[in-house]
């Protein structure tokens, strides 16, 4: 089958008569694909500015030589209801904005000739489709905003190929699912070829829709080496090969057990974060580059290992990087809390059936969500979406998301949204207290978010209680051998409707915000990431920023072995990670619990049981305040009394010196991070003295 991308040149209007949808009339702009029906602004806009029944036409050539073959539509998303005509005529609607669809021309066209293709979308929130029918967390955006193409195929064809594959050690085995359309065929082909070219297995075959091929010396997909194959299979009739179908997938074994996440028979804690697909002014009309951008950031900014598609299937193209650098993916049924009529739910049914024929080969994805997010139990209509995603793949398990505890247990593994902490109490929930069989996998699909709401510009002290909180949940997490693992809620900010958010369109639950800059709550991953030396602090170290000229409670995240701080040249101390109260991560965030060093034990106006007395109480107040001083530091302090007379406002002085510089000159403090006994990279944190802007180039060609 030929693939001709169709996305330049499409004539829009936003609103779809059925004279435009004729060709008759004026277009109100002439766009590309991905489109969005409006663009909205950063913040305080209402949803109705993308609701409309909007259209998009464009007069394609049929060849002459097309004569005999077949022709289909294939376009990858339009939000919400898509309706195709050809020449005026209407030939198919397409319920559901989250995934694709194709619909067959041949019968339409007449080659030779040019052909009007239009598409009527209707991305209204009235629709009796899901996520709609109650409120919704999240913009829903309009239009045809994934990619289009025009499918050219012989008569008989490969409309899909599921590939099954098995290893044991190094020998592997490849199962193919054939679904063949047309008049059938001889035989078939297959080959199977690596990420170089190289063909590492072949054979040919009598027709049947079910084959297999044996291969040696394969090696596995996993989250480290992200090894791809692809496998090739084409149909021969009378000695020649009439239709070719590539795809992707790798070998590699996932399962949830009762006592966690299994890779490749590994155990793996699943550390992730939740996405939408959503992006300031353009809503879900962003393209491949920047679809593949988001999956890199992931991985390689923030470190962690899984994504859960919040709350639908998003691009191919993401999903695809996340095959190719070893991102696992747990992605769902669109929907959100609500469960609608008949209708609705075969609408629901049938969203399950196109998640898992569209998304079934790529060896990220682990789990598929078959329950409406955040919904009631109902058992005769989750026992159809559990039904369905098993019947069309029964090589991966079904989870379903839930906010509330001892549901009707219908899939493989329980998933379920704890927001327990509040930043006082256990980072989470125990396996036993939430799900109904201990004897399945168990699995936290979102955490924090909307807890603690959180943006770039509120203060230091907020931005890192956020950042605590979500190294509390990952420490209480990492600690629990019987949960598989997290998704932190969530990646980024986005737009939401009146009824969510922070009054201005905008719920500030990511750890970046919406451009994907990073937030505090950011660094507690990145510093877990591998690689490229990580360095960053929760503050910027000026004395204005905490009430009372206090220091507070700061941190470091990295990912190096220690970090030497220094002030004003000074050094202070050497931090390591098993200074951290969170024991159970990888590179937990290490507190700032020493603004002084040895410096004070070398004043010769103070003893050295004196100075190491008063460099722990001037320690304590520079994180907590004077104000609630515990016991067993009030003993000392009563002690220099006593011993070395001193009085109370003897310290503020001495305070003021030593911590909080008010009155004396400006504080430089700067920090190496070291790794293998080498400075691998260093921060400094000084009262600026400028303001710049800097612009940095990701790519260097489109």
């Amino acid at each position: 089958m030929e693939k001709i991308p169709q996305n330049f040149g499409w004539e829009y209007t936003g609103v779809a008569t059925e004279a435009f949808l004729r060709g008759e009339g004026a277009a109100e702009e002439t766009v590309d694909m991905p489109h969005t029906v409006a663009l909205t602004p950063y913040d305080y806009f209402d949803e109705s500015i993308y609701q409309k029944v909007c259209g998009y036409r464009k007069r394609i050539a049929v060849p002459a030589e097309w004569a005999g073959k077949r022709v289909f539509l294939y376009v990858g998303a339009a939000a919400h209801a898509a309706t195709v005509f050809v020449d005026g005529k209407e030939l198919f609607t397409h319920l559901g904005g989250y995934t694709a669809f194709r619909v067959e021309l041949t019968d339409h066209i007449t080659p030779g000739e040019a052909a009007l293709i239009s598409i009527k979308v209707d991305s209204r929130e009235t629709l009796d489709i899901p996520p709609f029918g109650n409120v919704v967390d999240y913009m829903t955006y309009g239009g045809i905003y994934r990619e289009v193409y025009l499918e050219v195929a012989e008569k008989t064809y490969i409309e899909d190929l599921f590939v099954i594959p098995t290893a044991d050690g190094s020998r592997g085995k490849v199962e193919a699912r054939l679904a063949v359309d047309g008049d059938g065929a001889d035989g078939v082909k297959l080959t199977v070829s690596d990420s170089d070219g190289k063909t590492v297995a072949k054979g040919k075959y009598s027709f049947s829709e079910k084959l297999a091929l044996d291969i040696d010396g394969v090696r596995l997909w996993d989250v480290d080496s992200p090894v791809l194959y692809t496998l090739e299979a084409s149909l021969i009739k009378d000695g020649k090969i009439i239709d070719t179908y590539k795809t992707r997938f790798g070998f590699r074994s996932a399962e949830f057990r009762a006592d966690g996440f299994y890779l490749n028979g590994r155990k793996l804690k699943i550390v992730g974060l939740n996405r939408h697909q959503s992006y300031p002014y353009v809503g879900y009309a962003m393209p491949e580059s920047m679809q593949k951008l988001d999956a890199d950031i992931l991985k390689y900014e923030l470190g962690v290992n899984a994504v859960r598609t919040s709350h639908y299937p998003q691009s191919q193209h993401f999903i695809d990087r996340c095959d190719e650098i070893g991102l696992l993916v747990f992605t769902e049924i669109p929907g959100w809390q609500h469960i609608g009529g008949e209708k609705w739910k075969k609408v629901a049914v049938n969203n399950v059936r196109e998640m898992v024929t569209q998304y079934r080969n790529h060896p990220s994805v682990i789990l598929w969500g078959v329950r409406i997010n955040e919904s009631v139990d109902d058992d005769g209509f989750y026992r159809e979406t559990n039904r369905a995603a098993r019947e069309l793949d029964p090589t991966r398990q079904t989870g379903g998301v839930r906010c509330f505890k001892k549901g009707s247990f219908l899939e493989d593994v329980y998933t379920y949204n704890d927001f327990s902490h509040d930043g006082t109490n256990a980072g989470c929930e125990t396996k036993k207290a939430v799900t109904s069989d201990m004897k399945r996998g168990y699995l936290v699909s979102e955490y924090n978010g909307h807890m603690f709401p959180t943006k770039t510009y509120d203060s230091e002290e907020h931005r890192t209680e956020h950042a605590l909180r979500h190294a509390a949940v990952l420490d209480a997490v990492a600690g629990a051998d019987e949960i598989a693992g997290s998704f932190g809620w969530c990646m980024f900010d986005y737009n939401t409707h009146r009824d969510f958010g922070s009054g201005d369109r905008v719920c500030y639950h990511g750890v970046l915000d919406m451009f994907r800059n990073p937030k505090t709550a950011s660094y507690v991953y990145s510093s877990m990431r591998e690689g490229e030396p990580f360095l960053e602090l929760s503050s910027s170290f000026d004395i204005g920023e905490h009430p009372a000229g206090n220091r507070g409670r700061n941190f470091i995240f990295t990912n190096a072995d220690s970090v030497r701080m220094y002030k004003n040249g000074a050094f202070i101390r050497e931090f390591t990670h098993a200074d951290s109260p969170y024991k159970n991560l990888k590179n937990p965030p290490i507190e700032i619990d020493d603004y002084i060093g040895g410096r004070i034990e070398e004043d010769p106006d103070f003893k050295p049981d004196q100075a190491r007395i008063i460099r722990e109480l001037l320690n304590y107040s520079a994180r907590f305040g004077s104000s609630a001083v515990p016991a067993r530091l009030k003993l000392k302090g009563a002690r220099l009394i006593l011993r070395y007379g001193m009085k109370f406002d003897d310290m503020y002085p001495i305070y003021g010196k030593y911590i909080g510089n008010w009155g004396y000159a400006s504080t430089e403090f700067s920090f190496e991070a070291v790794k293998d006994g080498k400075v691998v990279t260093t921060k400094t944190r000084s009262p600026a003295t400028s303001v710049c802007l800097e612009a940095v180039c990701g790519r260097t060609e489109l």
